[in-house]
């Protein structure tokens, strides 16, 4: 049971790569099968943490190993969009670039100041990790933006700067904290209510 929520991080590495893989194959149905691995996917960053904690398992390496895989399946699922679907890629290549520089960001300040890579998973993170999710169904069928990429972009630069926030005023490197207000109650020491299911 333990190494469940292990088996379901490193299958989101697998279903990112396999999502690639198909889409430089151009196998038939690419777009269907794109979006059931990406939902699968999905799942299974709601259900590791879930099922961490009720294992009481729920560790810093952990936490941090959910965190890098959450990126590099998303970065592979970019790429395998891009493949299909490369004008909408080149249309919007400003804001990509400027939106994919504040992600960057919240990495290497962690990695100056902690040496660590951030495992916030804050709650503006996770909602803007549905609005992708989301956004990127839509440019899967339609190859183009139709509704959501630009509240994907707002969005993802608001908690962009809210992780910076939170990283900013910690004094010390910890995972799973839920708002910037968070952050400063643990600057001062305080003792701060997460949510069992969500959040630490």
């Amino acid at each position: 049971m333990k190494n469940i929520p292990i088996a379901l991080i490193y299958s989101r590495l697998l279903i990112g790569f396999t999502i690639v893989l198909l889409s430089i194959f151009q196998v038939t149905h690419y777009t269907v099968l794109a979006i059931i691995l990406l939902s699968v996917g999905l799942l299974t960053d709601v259900f590791d943490g879930i099922i961490a904690r009720k294992l009481n398992i729920s560790t810093e390496k952990l936490r941090r190993l959910d965190s890098s895989i959450d990126q590099i399946f998303f970065i592979s699922v970019a790429v395998a969009t891009y493949i299909q679907c490369p004008v909408f890629f080149k249309s919007n290549l400003a804001k990509l670039i400027v939106l994919g520089a504040f992600e960057l960001s919240t990495y290497v300040l962690s990695y100056i100041k902690f040496k660590k890579e951030i495992a916030t998973h804050s709650i503006g993170a996770k909602i803007w990790t549905l609005i992708l999710f989301a956004t990127l169904v839509e440019i899967m069928v339609h190859c183009e933006p139709i509704v959501l990429f630009e509240l994907c972009l707002w969005i993802g630069l608001a908690t962009r700067l809210e992780i910076l926030a939170i990283v900013f005023t910690l004094k010390k490197w910890i995972n799973d904290v839920p708002t910037i207000y968070h952050a400063v109650k643990l600057r001062q020491g305080k003792e701060i209510k997460r949510n069992k299911l969500f959040n630490g």
